[in-house]
């Protein structure tokens, strides 16, 4: 049977020294400018995962965008820099023509059973198939490898300023599914199109500097969820001077809130 596109594109040959990673950029991911970020911090999330030394599960991914990644090959490096009896911390680059174009951390743990809660509860929205087809323009190539059917803040029709909010709502799975892993989950974390169109509803040059992805289950929730659907909700709350930011959620069909983002955009004028 062949891979699935999402695991060919975060394909990683090891490189020598334990954590030391060779990968292909994949033209099935591409955005306007080089791959589809979410792929790019899926893939970093992936050299963490397969070094022989990780213990647990991510807890926390932060990548820097340091540099457009370009069409071809590159390097990624992951290493422990601090191992405790639960929880390791991870340092990530990714390396390209003899220049570093992203750097990022993480945190991986073995999660304990301990009492919890979830104070951030699902929208109520239409079910996906009361929504019907796909409904978000393919406006590059990487965007048909989900299926994303939005419920409100769809990307403007007209790009005449008159943006009145930043929040979408969404439903999205893999195109054609697949059963949901860290990486998966990382990379869907990525697909809101940029805050300002929609507030704006003017079509600027936008592109992200930083994201932070928090993921709140293990091994067993992302399971129960297999090939289902994921409601993601995204929003900002200030966009000025050439920076906004955009936070989000992203939650099981079932209700379980599964991760959070942050992220740092930079839009131009």
């Amino acid at each position: 049977m062949d891979a699935h596109a999402f695991d060919r594109a975060i394909k990683l040959t090891a490189g020598g020294e334990a954590g030391h990673w060779r990968g292909q950029t994949d033209p099935a991911y591409a955005n306007m400018v080089g791959p589809y970020g979410g792929i790019t911090a899926a893939t970093a999330l992936q050299a963490i995962s397969q070094h022989p030394d990780r213990i647990g599960d991510p807890v926390s991914l932060t990548v820097n965008y340091c540099a457009a990644l370009a069409d071809g090959a590159f390097a990624l490096t992951a290493r422990p820099v601090r191992t405790n009896r639960s929880t390791q911390h991870w340092l990530v680059d990714i390396e390209q023509g003899g220049e570093t174009v992203l750097t990022g951390t993480a945190l991986t743990a073995l999660r304990r059973e301990t009492w919890g809660t979830q104070d951030e509860p699902a929208p109520r929205v239409l079910s996906p198939n009361a929504i019907g087809k796909p409904n978000m323009a393919a406006l590059v190539e990487w965007v048909k490898r989900y299926d994303i059917r939005i419920v409100e803040g769809a990307i403007p029709r007209v790009w005449d300023g008159s943006g009145e909010h930043s929040r979408t709502t969404l439903w999205v799975r893999d195109e054609p599914p697949r059963a949901l892993d860290f990486a998966s989950l990382a990379s869907m974390c990525d697909v809101f199109f940029p805050r300002v169109w929609l507030r704006r509803a003017t079509r600027v040059p936008a592109g992200t500097v930083s994201m932070t992805i928090y993921f709140h289950v293990g091994q067993a929730e992302l399971a129960a969820v297999g090939e289902g659907w994921l409601l993601g909700q995204a929003q900002s709350s200030v966009m000025r001077n050439g920076y906004f930011d955009q936070r989000g959620q992203l939650w099981s069909q079932a209700g379980a809130l599964l991760a959070t983002t942050h992220q740092v955009v930079y839009y131009k004028e």
